[in-house]
Order: structure tokens, then sequence, then C-alpha cells
């Protein structure tokens, strides 16, 4: 409504630029499994938004080939009336020579997976991602696995089947910059990614590597030091030679340092698609260096459409993830098997209803999880529930119904 007044008022700005309203709004009826599970039920039925969005997208021609354009991508929870412009907002300039050229919040590296089921209808539940996005046994995310935000990015135009993205983080894991003061490193990322795309295959690669901008933690182990001598002493002594004391504290960087490095393919006959992805994640101690975690990860996802109908599945494979558990390395037992498979049916062209299940096996030190399935409604406007979790060496899966209606 607020844009329809707008546009009906004489002379508005909107006029000299193209604005295209677009999205779709998805719900599933699902029902939840974690096992085993000691005390307490372990099922849940739930309705569950899909994260359901509305874009605004905004050319405006220049001249001499160039133009500028922008986006907003408001996501609505549908089920619990939340809403959060989270999705990726951009604005910037674009040439048929040079590409584009844009700043704000992106979707990168996590997002080459060759898995088409949320496309096609399915869950966002149901994605490879719960996989391929994770190490540390499935606790720490690689790039997010959503938006990263404070980006540059260079996207390449179309070189007869091959693009690149170059993108470049002020701060990658932070809504804003906490460089000034800080005694650590700034923070920074980077995302190179190029890919190819024939008319039946494509092949690519994405590079991922950043730190978070962060202040040293204060930590047991304060000293006091005598301002005359400049020497660690205790108190006392300070005191009885008659000089000030200044106490400082030792501290350790919650900074960390992830990299990913993750191959894609695919090839099509007809309908039928077939895919393929590895990745290689680690995670490293900003401070000292030292690796925390390292894993490979790999994914089979398929696809085949005839005429209205459409199947899609996947099988992904985590394996063990070299890391410290508690202090102490494991290099066992820390990896997660998954198996989703759906099917869904087209209405219209723009109406799809599928039924879709996801099963996630952990091994007894891995809690990967359903992609969003535990990201709890006031956390992201309610693509799932707080008790969805998973603790290491438990199981979580889904049966769900969805509902799609793009526009």
């Amino acid at each position: 409504m607020a844009v329809a007044g707008a546009l009906a008022i004489p002379g508005a700005a909107l006029a000299a630029s193209s604005v295209t309203i677009n999205g779709f709004f998805k719900l599933s009826y699902a029902s939840i499994k974690v096992s085993p599970r000691t005390t307490g039920k372990d099922t849940q039925d739930r309705v569950q938004d899909e994260s359901s969005r509305i874009r605004f997208i905004v050319v405006e021609d220049l001249g001499g080939g160039l133009q500028a354009i922008g986006q907003v991508d408001w996501r609505v929870a549908l089920d619990s009336g939340g809403d959060q412009t989270g999705g990726a907002n951009w604005v910037g300039l674009r040439s048929k020579s040079w590409g584009e050229v844009t700043l704000g919040r992106h979707d990168l590296h996590y997002i080459y997976t060759e898995d088409q089921s949320y496309s096609r209808g399915g869950s966002l539940k149901m994605v490879n991602t719960s996989i391929l996005g994770y190490a540390g046994g499935g606790g720490s995310g690689i790039a997010n696995n959503s938006r990263t935000p404070n980006v540059v990015r260079w996207f390449s135009p179309n070189w007869k089947g091959f693009t690149a993205v170059v993108a470049y983080s002020t701060n990658p894991f932070g809504a804003d910059e906490n460089d000034i003061g800080s005694t650590s490193s700034k923070g920074s990322g980077w995302n190179i990614s190029p890919q190819y795309n024939a008319k039946n295959w494509g092949i690519g690669y994405s590079y991922w590597k950043a730190k978070a901008d962060a202040e040293l933690t204060p930590t047991a182990g304060a000293v006091a030091i005598c301002t005359a001598i400049g020497a660690p002493v205790g108190v006392p002594a300070c005191a009885a030679i008659g000089q000030a004391t200044i106490v400082t504290t030792a501290g350790t960087v919650a900074q960390t340092e992830t990299r990913g490095d993750r191959v894609n393919a695919h090839y099509q006959w007809g309908g039928f698609r077939l895919g393929f992805v590895w990745d290689s994640s680690e995670i490293r101690n900003g401070l000292t260096g030292v690796k925390t975690s390292e894993r490979d990860a790999w994914s089979i996802p398929v696809r085949y459409d005839w005429g209205k109908h459409s199947v899609f599945a996947h099988y992904s494979e985590a394996d063990d993830d070299d890391m410290l558990v508690n202090g102490q390395a494991v290099t066992g037992n820390s990896g997660a098997k998954m198996f989703a498979v759906g099917y869904a049916y087209s209405l219209s062209k723009r109406t799809k209803v599928s039924l879709n299940y996801a099963k996630i096996k952990n091994d007894n030190f891995a809690n990967y999880q359903l992609f969003s399935s535990s990201s709890a409604a006031s956390a992201n406007g309610g693509l799932g529930s707080g008790d969805a979790g998973v603790a290491a060496g438990q199981d979580p899966s889904q049966i769900a119904v969805t509902v799609t209606h793009s526009f």
C-alpha cells in the first residue's frame, strides 16, 4: 500500500527508476524428531516458515551502458509474524562490459551446493548445507551459512559461460567494525569464486578466508606491575615501596579465522541433473594460529523433472573432524551422514506442494543439525524452534509438507 501510494504522488521520484517486486511465500507443516533422548519427548509437530521473502529491486539507466542497481531482501515469517531486512541487501553499479560492483550484504561461498531441493519446492531443512556448511563437529558455521555483511563485491560479466565473484568484507561476522582501540588484528574476509556453466554441465570453485574483528577478552592471571621498576611483583610489595600499581589482565583473543575450499560440478541429461560437491573447511585460533578444526565433506545431489512433477534428493557426508573438544584432541567419531528426498507437484507456474524427508546420523562427538531447524522465532523470524537443537550424538530428522507460492 505504501509503494502504491508513493507511485500515485505526482512527480514521484520512483518514476525515474524501474522497481520490481518479487519473492515467494513458503510454509511447512513438519514433524521433527531428535533421538536418542534420555528425558522428555523426542518429537514435535510445528508450522514453520521456510524463509519467505519480498524483494524490492531497483534499476536505473544512467546512459552509456551504465546502470544503478539496488535490492532490499525483506524476510517475513508467516507463522510468527516476525519480519526483518535480513536478506541480501545491496546497492551499486552495473555495466555490460565490466560487470557489477555492489556494497552491502551478500550470499558468499556457502551457496555453491548444487542442491536444488529448496528451489524445487522442498523444505529449507532438507538442504545439504546442513553438512557442507559446518565444521567443528557440526557446531561452527563457515561463511556464516547466511549473508555476509560489510561486503564490496565484484561480479563479472558472463564471458561465454565463465563468471567470477571477488568479494571483500571489512568485518565478515559483525554488523559493524571494531578496529579502533583493539589490540588484535582487524577483521577481514575474502571470497573468490570462478564458475563455468555450459549448456548441460558446469564446474566451479570457491575460496573463503575470514577473520572477525575482536577485542582482548580478560581471563584469569591478573598481575600487578610496580610503575617504578616495571617488574611483575605482588601487590603488597608494590605498596611497601610506596609506588602506585597498575593492574593488568592476561587475555585471549576471541577472534577466529576460518577457511573454506569448495569444488562444485553438475551434469544434466534432459530433466535429470546430477551434482557433486567437495568441501574442505578449517578453523584456527586468531591469536595463536593453532588449528582447532579441520574436516572434509562431500555431497551428491540429484534432481529429475517431468511435466508438473519434480523429485530431488541428496546423500551427504562429513568426515571425522580433527578438532578440540574441551581442550582434548579428537580425531574420530566426529563425522555425520545425511540423506534427504522430496517430491513436488506444480499446481500452477507459481504454486507448488511438496512432501519431503531428511535425516542426519551423527557420530558420538558430532552435532550436525538440519539447516535452520533449531533457529528459534526470536532469533531469525521463525524458521524453527530452539528445542529442536541436537547435542553430540543425537540424530535429527524431519518429514514435512511444504507449500510455496512465488510472485
